[in-house]
């Protein structure tokens, strides 16, 4: 349980800065509205990197899971929980930043579009074209996975959770465009679940057939292809 809660605790964590930096960008009459893209980026990776400070054992991730089950680390009924514990920890971050900018929300319903409020909490195509967008979410969890993979094996303090934040700095820029780079499902359906519960105004609908099968499934794959190169070519 302690584990588990660890999951849930660093998975809320890293949406309090990831959603949270959305918001900030977005909504009004916040402190940096409109600061963009390379300062939401910037803080997803640093955000991740302080959360593998705190919590270093975690998986942070139901795709990362999935390849620990995979490699044989972990049961399937172990990657069953985490993912659920993961899950709920992407809903708490998710409310926990609504709380902290409800008065920025009652400023913005009348004023930004409602698929944009929903953007914050949740990833969105640049382009909607389901079968391509299901394959940069796939390559972009491959990259990421496979990276994280190498990373862990280095044994020197602080590398680990650093890398790491570079790594998801690096996959923002340069492969983020297309599909906002989910890459988790806990990043992505934990809020989406957690907007389509508030009591938002105006609200979009939640996207569930993209949700559930770009940022839900793909990533599943991209674990897969990630443990199959890690093992028979890296030799992880």
């Amino acid at each position: 349980m302690h584990q588990l809660f660890a999951e849930l605790m660093g998975t809320a964590l890293m949406i309090v800065f990831g959603v949270g930096v959305h918001a900030d960008s977005v909504l009004n009459d916040t402190k940096y509205h409109g600061s963009g893209h390379l300062f939401a980026i910037t803080t997803w990776a640093f955000g991740i990197s302080i959360v593998l400070f705190i919590f270093p054992t975690i998986c942070l991730n139901p795709a990362m899971a999935f390849a620990q089950f995979l490699l044989g680390n972990m049961s399937f009924s172990r990657f069953i929980e985490v993912s659920i514990f993961e899950l709920a920890g992407g809903v708490i971050g998710a409310v926990i930043v609504y709380i902290m900018y409800a008065d920025q929300f009652k400023h913005s319903y009348d004023n930004i579009d409602p698929v944009t409020i929903r953007n914050i909490f949740s990833t969105g195509p640049g382009v909607r074209n389901l079968p391509r967008n299901f394959f940069v979410e796939f390559f972009d969890t491959f990259i990421f996975l496979t990276a994280i993979m190498v990373i862990v094996t280095i044994k020197t303090p602080g590398i680990m959770p650093i890398g790491i934040g570079l790594l998801v700095w690096a996959i923002g820029m340069g492969l983020g465009g297309p599909t906002g780079f989910a890459m988790n499902q806990a990043r992505d359906l934990g809020p989406r679940i957690a907007f389509a519960i508030l009591p938002l105004k105006n609200k979009a609908a939640a996207d569930w057939q993209y949700g559930l099968l770009v940022p839900g499934i793909a990533p599943f794959f991209g674990a897969a292809a990630a443990v199959i190169f890690a093992k028979f070519y890296l030799g992880l």
